[in-house]
């Protein structure tokens, strides 16, 4: 439910999994993973090629080296903060129209000859678009509908966006439409390319411009998105750029806790990679809590990448072990160190992840399972009401910006919301494809087992359920899961006989719990920081110490 999230997003997360054809590189979310991805591509880099490099201020976004022949583009795209590498190649006929693709995806600091987390193929054929998906040992066929000669983009490639701008130099023009079909949702958009120039376009990415300066082969040599502070730079050396560290889960320097790399076993047979950070100064047994990620797959801290330096869970994490208690936070399912199929799973099967982890806890000699409590965040909040509908001994679980709709209303408010923005639709063309939202919506709900139990899930009906104490958070400009829907969770837990609800509101607070007046997922790489909020991060410690008490 993130940005980028990763998340109930218009991409990011986020996603939800379904990103719009924003180019909005703060929500590239991790969508990308659940896309469709693979083997054909191979798991080696382009041997030889260029680079094209996404900046911001003194930061690098991404990283993507490819290679271009006549016939085939090969690509391997680092994405920097979300720790993901993935190959692409696109297969193109004379005319510079997609035939085939394929990539894979995986850790950024996985081997290269590792199995890639999500991989697949795609075929091109007139208005249809055939993916076959394999991820966690699982091959899923589907078909989408496109329009004839549609390029395939995934946020954020930019070699993407170059065989864009080539099918549109084929197609002949000063200004001309070229359909674009999106991995991370499975729509497909009419892009305009609009040559301003001999070496400058300028294309519409989701109704941001995008301003490229090519050479006479459409080749991409640099670039900027203004609406983000992002340049695009081309480069021949960028073997040392394409390195990742591995991320670092450890307690900082001085922590009044320490942090265990922990192995959680399942019923279902995956396992589930995380951190337990348990305070050093204690009398006894203590307190802990489960944090709950948001939607797409993430790591341990929700790291959103492109959004630097968020980590909400380890900051969750931190000021909980400076209070007194320990903090479990995991690896989704078929993500960072944990194994299973993501790919193949649903809000409950996320669910039953989280029962384990109490289970989990319960078995560690220093954790008091009389005290435990969830923590979640986005999709994390839909989860989190599920879990203690089955463990009545929870000691409470709080909701941050977690969802009162179905995903059905939820996604068309999000893709409405998008489409309102972009000031590319205009007049009649805005008011067709927003009679087209709900179309998408169902469309979208066909294409993982995921979608098809968000879109029909009514979380009010379990809120009418949960007799546990309950936090709910809320920032007032999130637009991904707007603000009314806090105050509806509230009244629907009050409603079934619960009168231990507590519900905080954060003036301009987005998403994320980020200080944002405007609360745009588009605008969120732009924010000149990126840290949950201390007021957010008080309440949260201050309604958990009494309710574990």
């Amino acid at each position: 439910m993130h940005a980028t999230s990763h998340h109930l997003s218009n991409h990011p997360s986020h996603r939800p999994r379904a990103a719009s054809t924003a180019v909005a590189i703060a929500v590239v979310a991790l969508a990308a993973v659940a896309s469709p991805g693979v083997s054909r591509a191979g798991a080696q880099a382009p041997a030889r090629g260029e680079a094209l490099l996404l900046i911001r201020g003194s930061d690098t976004i991404s990283v993507e080296r490819l290679r271009r022949t006549r016939e085939r583009l090969e690509s391997e795209l680092l994405l920097k903060g979300a720790n993901m590498r993935i190959h692409i190649r696109v297969d193109t006929d004379a005319e510079g129209r997609a035939t085939h693709l394929s990539n894979a995806a995986r850790l950024a600091t996985a081997d290269v000859n590792s199995p890639p987390m999500q991989q697949g193929e795609v075929r091109f054929t007139g208005d249809s678009v055939i993916a076959d998906l394999t991820g966690g040992g699982r091959t899923v066929t589907q078909r989408f509908a496109t329009k004839p000669g549609a390029i395939p983009y995934l946020n954020p490639s930019f070699a993407m966006v170059e065989l864009i701008v080539q099918r549109a130099r084929a197609m002949g023009g000063d200004s001309v439409e070229v359909p674009v079909w999106n991995l991370q949702g499975g729509t497909t958009a009419m892009t305009r390319v609009a040559r301003r120039g001999r070496d400058t376009v300028v294309v519409s990415l989701g109704g941001l411009p995008v301003y490229l300066a090519v050479d006479a082969t459409g080749s991409i040599t640099g670039g900027s998105i203004p609406a983000q502070g992002v340049t695009i730079a081309r480069t021949r050396a960028a073997g040392a750029a394409m390195a990742m560290e591995k991320r670092d889960y450890s307690a900082p320097p001085g922590a009044p806790y320490t942090a265990e790399d922990v192995t959680v076993p399942t019923p279902q047979g995956h396992t589930l990679a995380g951190t337990l950070t348990i305070p050093t100064a204690r009398n006894g047994k203590v307190a802990a809590v489960v944090t709950i990620t948001g939607s797409g797959p993430e790591d341990r801290d929700e790291a959103i990448g492109i959004v630097k330096g968020y980590r909400p869970f380890r900051q969750v994490a931190d000021t909980l072990g400076r209070n007194g208690i320990a903090v479990l936070r995991l690896d989704d399912r078929g993500y960072g160190a944990s194994t299973g199929s993501h790919a193949a799973a649903t809000s409950a099967d996320f669910a039953d992840d989280i029962r384990s982890a109490l289970a989990y806890l319960r078995s560690r000699p220093e954790i008091d399972g009389t005290r435990l409590a969830l923590v979640g965040h986005s999709e994390g909040g839909l989860i989190a009401p599920m879990v203690a509908l089955t463990d009545k001994s929870l000691r409470g679980i709080v909701l941050m910006a977690g969802p009162s709709q179905t995903g059905r209303t939820i996604l068309r408010y999000q893709f409405g919301n998008s489409i309102k923005r972009d000031t590319s639709y205009k007049g009649a063309r805005r008011d067709s494809a927003l009679q087209k939202v709900d179309a998408m919506v169902d469309s979208l709900a066909g294409t993982s087992p995921w979608l098809k139990f968000f879109v029909e899930h009514d979380p009010l009906a379990t809120a009418r359920k949960v007799q546990v104490p309950t936090l709910i958070l809320q920032g007032e400009t999130d637009q991904q899961v707007t603000a009314e829907q806090a105050a509806a969770l509230e009244q629907a837990i009050r409603s079934g006989g619960n009168r231990r609800v507590t519900r905080q509101m954060f003036a301009q607070a987005n998403h994320l719990f980020v200080q944002d007046p405007d609360g745009n997922p588009e605008k969120y790489a732009s924010l000149p920081q990126a840290q949950v909020r201390s007021d957010v991060l008080a309440a949260l410690v201050t309604w958990l110490r009494d309710v574990l008490r």
